[in-house]
């Protein structure tokens, strides 16, 4: 088989985000320049148009319901701060907001394509007020609606124009959903409720005489809902197992596409509204991957787009027929001359942990592997609210070209699972998921292709805190460890995270106020004399979210203590390393690393 090199891997191309004009045109992101620009095609696998040449890459793209224009996001060097930008018929870009100290978070057109809305926390950086703006207004014209004291985005203008649906997130497993009336200014409040309930997905039902959703509030897991403007809730599909992820509805013709998660796979259900809570289904989309989502409806309904991806495919955009569920792929995102056989799929497996709970995780295996010689990357996820799934990745198939099995646990306190598994974790409960992680290199000592003395522990962000905490409370297991953008000391992480994040963070982690001696005692800083493996630290100057000082004082620390370190920190970077030419510069330094170590 031919081997390949780490920048053939990561140049391999995606194609997702998409948007149909008015005339039938599809918009969508891909990342051939190493940043995710903005492109368009007008039928299946043409010649693409390039629309935008940013050395930033952009993060959406929604076309107007009624003219050849669209608006497009971009923040600058992973800072977060997203600007909104009109391209319009002629490739001339407008800049909307032009505020670059503050957050713009999108929140649709208006049905005439006259105004569009937007959250933004340019008033006060701690929360989020409500916008209002004319298409060819600058940001300095836009119109305060509601001010907001917390995390507020905007679900869309209703049919009539009128009103703006409205959600505020107190935390990421809760949520509530309001209607904002634009004459009256009047908010109200659709969801009351006591404890954590979830309200996703939201968006405005055919006449807006209701708004469909997903929820827990009945249920362990997520159900699609209808939610009538008086706040009653009635459930149109649940599934005792598995959650529904998500819903996308075209408010014209009420047909809809909704997303079961079943083992971190998806399966897409269309149809059509016939009443209230009646659903006519159509036959299920003919798609590769095991995993769809960022639906598009076409302006009649007829078709929709959807990103497509899977461990084996990487991500295009496949346009599907509503009524038969024919589907056609638009978009050619290369693998780069890579062989798409050659790609690993993981399998789903199970694992018990200390309290005799199962753990589900990924595992893929190279081929080739022999016995007890494979050394494994256990790769963990961010969030925590978050789900390892199997969309593709370049730098894992990588890895398993180079003989290396990957695990990918969902701990618990993951998503995917049921509300009580996502709660396993809270606060108090914080390291139980660390034992988990412990628990699964147990059972890969115990398989015969791993090499129990060549484990690699890997992880970003809320992963990265993972890994250091995996280093500091089970020295002995691990031949390496790999931290990207990931939480050193919880103090000093929620002291300087972005304000507009720390109520929501305080919510998953516990507070400064109330638990600051327990996030003292499960902070890795405070444990880095117990690292025994070598460290490699990533991070981007710029992250928002988790702030470089956490790499840099976990780095200078370790290696204080002995500790074999190498870091790296880019400086046009945030919460991850996003460009390709970083990518492959941090990567390669990271094969390099464990070439050397493991």
């Amino acid at each position: 088989m031919t081997a390949y090199d780490l920048s053939r891997y990561l140049n391999v191309r995606s194609a997702y985000g998409s948007s149909f004009a008015p005339d039938g045109t599809l918009a969508f992101l891909m990342n051939t320049t190493g940043v995710a620009q903005l492109w368009s095609l007008s039928e299946p696998r043409g010649w693409p148009e390039q629309r935008t040449f940013y050395d930033e890459g952009v993060s959406f793209v929604d076309y107007s319901p009624e003219r050849p224009e669209l608006v497009f996001g971009m923040d600058e060097g992973g800072n977060e701060r997203a600007q909104l930008y009109r391209l319009d018929d002629g490739g001339r870009v407008h800049e909307l907001t032009a505020m670059p100290d503050a957050k713009h978070r999108w929140g649709g057109w208006s049905p005439d394509g006259e105004r569009f809305a937007f959250a933004s926390n340019r008033r006060d950086e701690a929360v989020f007020d409500i916008y209002v703006q004319d298409r060819d207004a600058t940001g300095a014209d836009a119109e305060l609606v509601w001010e907001g004291d917390g995390w507020l985005s905007v679900g869309g203008f209703s049919p009539d124009g009128r009103h703006l649906l409205v959600s505020e997130a107190h935390s990421s497993f809760d949520q509530d959903i309001y209607v904002l009336d634009l004459d009256g200014r009047d908010l109200t409040h659709l969801t009351p409720h006591e404890g954590t309930v979830r309200y996703t997905s939201a968006s405005w039902g055919p006449e807006g005489e209701a708004v469909y959703c997903v929820t827990d509030a009945e249920s362990d897991t997520l159900d699609l809902a209808r939610l009538s403007l008086d706040g009653d809730l009635d459930v149109v599909r649940s599934d005792d197992q598995w959650n529904i992820d998500g819903v996308a509805l075209d408010q014209d013709s009420g047909r809809l596409v909704y997303s079961r998660n079943v083992d971190g796979y998806n399966e897409l259900t269309v149809g059509e509204l016939t009443g209230p809570t009646t659903v006519e289904t159509f036959p299920t989309p003919d798609l590769p991957g095991g995993l769809a989502g960022g639906v598009a409806w076409g302006p009649d309904a007829e078709r929709f787009a959807v990103s497509v991806t899977g461990r084996t495919e990487n991500t295009n955009v496949f346009v599907v027929e509503a009524e038969t569920g024919e589907s056609e792929r638009w978009t050619e995102a290369s693998t780069a001359g890579i062989p798409r056989e050659t790609f690993v799929e993981p399998e789903v497996v199970r694992f018990e942990s200390f309290d005799g709970r199962e753990i589900p995780a990924l595992f893929s295996l190279p081929e080739g592997a022999g016995d007890g010689d494979t050394p494994v990357i256990v790769d963990i996820h961010g969030g925590p609210e978050s789900q390892r799934r199997p969309s593709f990745a370049g730098l894992t198939q990588y890895f398993l070209s180079r003989g290396y099995a990957v695990f990918e646990p969902n701990v618990r306190g993951s998503t995917g699972y049921g509300k009580a598994y996502t709660h396993l974790d809270d606060v108090e409960k914080r390291m139980d998921s660390v034992r988990d992680v412990r628990a699964g290199v147990d059972w890969l000592h115990d398989h015969p292709a791993v090499d129990p003395d060549r484990i690699v522990a890997m992880g970003g962000s809320y992963g990265g805190f993972m890994v250091l905490a995996a280093l500091t409370e089970y020295p002995d297991l691990w031949a390496a460890g790999v931290d990207v953008v990931g939480i050193a000391n919880f103090v000093t992480f929620l002291e300087n995270t972005g304000d507009w994040r720390r109520e929501l963070r305080e919510a998953e982690y516990g507070s400064l106020a109330e638990d600051r001696e327990f996030l003292e005692s499960i902070s890795p800083i405070n444990n880095v004399d117990r690292i025994a493996a070598p460290l490699f630290v990533l991070h981007g100057a710029n992250d928002p979210r988790v702030p470089v000082g956490e790499a840099e004082q976990i780095a200078e620390q370790a290696a204080a203590q002995g500790v074999p370190v190498e870091k790296r920190v880019f400086d046009d970077e945030g919460h991850g390393i996003s460009k390709r030419e970083n990518r492959i510069e941090a990567y390669t330094a990271v094969v390099e690393f464990l070439d050397k170590h493991v």
